[in-house]
């Protein structure tokens, strides 16, 4: 059986992935919001929301997931974050190979993994596209986010590779510290690109 040519999109915080995942989407190629498929299995009936309350008791309740309550618990402690992510990444890994499953007619899906390197998962795509922008860029998006600290910031920044490992490690760059238009157009160019492969 015949598969797309999977690309998983990554980048660190505030680079702008979520807008470029948007630019692919509107072009009609799938896109596999990972971040979005947790919090819809961590929010009110979600499927993980039984094993979370299980091995972290009184995290969830009606709403889901308190993610103040579950992240006090797992921040800065690596078992209990480990104990976690046994529980989200199995759950993910199986959304994405159904995900996979019902686009395979499709020429070119996309894989938007925030933690792609930091996490694994890079072997299991065919090419990497890095979403990049200048570190003043990227401070000021973050910075401008609802209860951001430039204290919290840089905790974020210290669990995620850095940009430039991330660039080098790269198949593709696309650079967000441009204009809109001109993202939207390096992200078409990649599309016809890799819709040909």
């Amino acid at each position: 059986m015949s598969r797309p040519f999977v690309l998983g999109l990554t980048g660190s915080i505030g680079m702008g992935k979520s807008t470029v995942a948007a630019m692919f989407a509107r072009r009609g190629v799938p896109v596999f919001d990972a971040d979005a498929e947790v919090r819809r299995m961590q929010g009110p009936a979600g499927s993980l929301l039984p094993a979370i309350e299980a091995a972290f008791p009184g995290t969830t309740g009606p709403d889901g997931v308190d993610r103040a309550r579950l992240g006090a618990r797992v921040f800065g402690d690596p078992v209990a974050l480990a104990r976690l992510e046994a529980i989200v990444h199995p759950a993910v890994r199986a959304l994405r190979e159904a995900f996979l499953i019902e686009h395979s007619g499709a020429p070119l899906v996309v894989f938007d993994i925030p933690l792609l390197f930091e996490k694994g998962g890079a072997d299991e795509v065919d090419a990497i596209c890095v979403v990049s922008a200048p570190p003043a860029v990227q401070r000021a998006r973050v910075l401008a986010r609802e209860r951001m600290t430039p204290e919290r910031f840089a905790e974020i920044l210290a669990l995620q590779m850095p940009d430039a490992e991330k660039r080098d490690r790269a198949d593709h760059v696309i650079d967000t510290g441009r204009s809109l238009a001109e993202t939207d157009a390096a992200v078409g160019a990649l599309v016809e690109q890799l819709s040909r492969t």
